[in-house]
């Protein structure tokens, strides 16, 4: 079983903040957090984006930034007949790395209200996705420290400026958790992210969360606002979504995979949840595929 894993991340040669590229064997690192700011930008690959207690679909171009102690990690789940191959770009710096009142200043305001939104996890759209990028790629090159952090404050003003965006935790869910329900909840979606694809115990999770299976649910639903199984059957019909538009398995080896033990419940599930049987799903995916190509034509 996978915990929520602290972090302990330490900048080398005297710099302020990190700049890293990873490949493919970073995205199995499993669910983590850490005390810094992260700006993730996905040169490669696709799979699944978890981030608190959301779950995502991410290719290539995906760009988040995400604030302390927010869990996160990406699972490459390749489409059909592609490698699980991956690489990314990630800046991770803490709040006070330029000192504790340097973001109070009046010309960086854009960018305090960037780290206050970034509690809830922020995925920016593909309009300002390119031009981070060669600003990403700019500064890992990059070897004068000077014009690294400058680089660094011009992609903050920059992303800090831009309304193209989504909030991953929409209701706060993640934002307005004290650090202790953090440190009590956090294992708990480490343990989903781990499992849910497979036995899911109420029993366990209530053990990670030190308390009893009745008090767990409460305090669960009181905590993320959905219960503890509305959440699992969440994680799978997202998972068993990408798995009919990405690949041509049958619907009940999907279901399988997807977590669910009878094909008729995952049936149910799936409609209640997505207005649409799976392979009407699928049917019209692929319809609305097919008339894009033509556009293109």
């Amino acid at each position: 079983m996978i915990k929520a894993t602290y972090e302990v991340l330490k900048p080398s040669n005297g710099q302020s903040f990190l700049v890293r590229r990873f490949a493919s064997v970073a995205f199995d690192a499993p669910y983590h957090f850490h005390e810094e700011y992260e700006l993730t930008y996905i040169l490669s690959g696709s799979g699944k984006r978890y981030v608190g207690n959301h779950m995502e679909d991410f290719t290539a171009g995906d760009l988040v930034f995400l604030g302390p102690n927010l869990p996160h990690c990406w699972k490459l789940e390749p489409a059909k007949d592609e490698k699980a191959e991956g690489s990314a770009i990630v800046i991770q710096f803490n709040a006070s790395f330029l000192g504790n009142d340097f973001f109070n200043k009046g010309e960086l305001k854009y960018i305090k209200k960037l780290f206050q939104r970034s509690s809830s996890g922020i995925s920016f759209k593909r309009s300002i996705q390119t031009a981070i990028k060669n600003r990403l790629i700019v500064l890992g090159d990059e070897k004068n420290s000077f014009k690294m952090l400058i680089e660094l404050l011009e992609i903050l003003q920059r992303l800090a400026t831009s309304n193209d965006f989504n909030l991953l935790d929409q209701n706060s869910v993640v934002a307005e958790r004290t650090l202790a329900e953090q440190e009590r909840i956090n294992p708990v979606f480490a343990y989903l992210v781990d499992n849910f694809r497979s036995h899911v115990s109420l029993d366990e999770a209530a053990s990670i969360a030190n308390m009893t299976p009745n008090a767990f649910c409460k305090y669960f639903k009181k905590t993320t606002r959905k219960t503890f199984m509305e959440t699992i059957i969440e994680y799978r019909i997202n998972y068993a979504t990408q798995q009919l538009v990405q690949t041509d398995k049958p619907i009940s080896e999907i279901s399988f995979e997807s977590g669910f033990g009878d094909v008729s419940h995952f049936y149910k599930m799936f409609k209640l949840k997505m207005s649409a049987s799976p392979l009407n799903y699928r049917k019209k995916f692929m319809r609305s595929l097919g008339d894009d190509e033509k556009k293109v034509a």
